[in-house]
């Protein structure tokens, strides 16, 4: 074996810590290649190359997670670094193909769209918003993005299924810088705390099989991708961490879409590098809440709301409508008997408050006053009664922001 041949075999193999590993470069279907660390016996080392071979073997004190795609060094103070080279040199150029593409997933949101590419590339480290691609609709672009970000970041990037994220596994995806889910149903309350928890986490613990686990830098970015525009994933009404666009069908099917876009990532990350930021950081996660908010982030807000929130909100929306009303003064006791009137289950007052003065941020008025009371006949007829009691007081306009968006969560009413 001569000196260039065992360098090479010298490189493929690591110690790190008091394991050694082997470099594997795994073939994929679409042609290219993965490369992966494995531990390796050795036994077979020694089989294979000889005891004295080992002497040679590059050698490290452990490892570290150092994300950095434009000053990468795999070494670093004696540490073997497991975040992976950035795999593209920019180069000077205008990326046509990529920039209509973009304009179809973020549209009017653009700017903030390559602003959120910008930071992906320089800050890797800076908490991002979960970016949420939705669509019934087939021939949306969602998946292609995905796989666009993928040939940027190769193996820096990974695309889930549920049950993988749902695993109590994780170490395959957990040091990832983007972990893509695609055609994401994550309808669970412990899913969507998991992934709201660990998109503003710092560190996480890694599991593997049969391996002790570890505390590690998290700086993961999710992207869910769903043709499920109303419940894919549970968010709560006040929720801030989720952008949310909805896409349209690209105007025309395009085969070698994913090609072109791969063939411009060196002048797109030229463009991007010699881009200006139109936003500063205002946040943790960069976007203000106003600057990342959408119609369908309202929808999906709306679609998650408590179902009693609901049934309160209906009702009160059928009586300003029937009796024309300007305001509408109603107790608690009111709501109690309208929600068994209609024909809904049996709520507790305790529910019932916790709605009006937590979620709605109502405040009843400090003494008794005397107000006129709704109620409900068996024909569905609604009848007027003078009636005296704590009230909450609502306008037209606000009974209907209730029922048709959440912009009433950020307000607090008094009497």
């Amino acid at each position: 074996m001569n000196g260039i041949v065992e360098n090479e075999q010298e490189q493929e193999y690591l110690r790190i810590g008091t394991t050694y590993y082997r470099k594997i470069r795994k073939p994929l279907a679409s042609g290219d290649v993965t490369e992966l660390l494995l531990p390796w016996s050795v036994e077979c080392i020694k089989q294979d190359y000889g005891k004295a071979f080992l002497s040679a073997i590059p050698r490290y004190k452990g490892f570290c997670l150092v994300p950095n795609h434009l000053e990468y060094k795999r070494e670093i103070d004696n540490f073997y670094n497991q975040y992976y080279p950035f795999p593209h040199e920019p180069r000077p150029g205008y990326p046509k193909h990529t920039l209509v593409f973009l304009n179809h997933i973020f549209g009017e949101q653009l700017d903030l769209g390559l602003d959120y590419l910008k930071v992906l590339l320089l800050h890797p480290v800076q908490i991002l918003p979960i970016l949420c691609l939705v669509s019934t609709e087939r021939n949306t672009g969602k998946t292609t993005f995905l796989n666009f970000l993928k040939a940027i970041y190769g193996s820096n990037m990974t695309i889930n299924s549920n049950e993988d994220f749902r695993s109590n596994f994780n170490a395959e995806w957990a040091h990832k810088l983007i972990i893509g889910v695609d055609e994401t149903f994550l309808d669970r309350k412990e899913d969507s705390e998991r992934i709201k928890n660990l998109s503003t986490s710092r560190y996480y613990k890694i599991e593997a099989k049969g391996q002790d686990r570890q505390e590690i830098e998290f700086f993961g970015k999710f992207i869910l991708c769903s043709n499920n525009e109303d419940n894919f994933i549970m968010i709560d009404a006040k929720e801030i961490r989720y952008w949310i666009r909805r896409l349209s069908t690209l105007q025309a099917p395009n085969n070698k879409l994913l090609a072109e876009l791969e063939a411009e990532i060196p002048v797109f990350i030229h463009y991007l590098l010699n881009r200006p930021f139109t936003t500063k950081c205002a946040t943790r996660m960069w976007f203000t809440p106003e600057q990342i908010a959408t119609s369908a982030l309202k929808r999906l807000k709306k679609y998650n709301r408590n179902k009693l929130e609901v049934e309160m909100a209906q009702i009160l929306l059928t009586i300003v409508d029937q009796k024309e009303l300007c305001e509408l003064c109603f107790c608690l006791s009111d709501m109690q008997e309208w929600l068994q009137k209609k024909g809904f289950r049996c709520y507790d007052s305790n529910s019932i408050k916790k709605v009006l003065q937590d979620t709605w941020k109502l405040v009843p008025s400090e003494n008794s006053n005397s107000y006129t009371q709704y109620r409900f006949g068996s024909d569905g007829s609604i009848y007027e009664y003078n009636y005296k009691g704590r009230y909450y007081k609502l306008s037209q306009k606000e009974v209907i922001n209730l029922h048709f968006s959440d912009d009433f969560d950020d307000r607090s009413i008094s009497i």
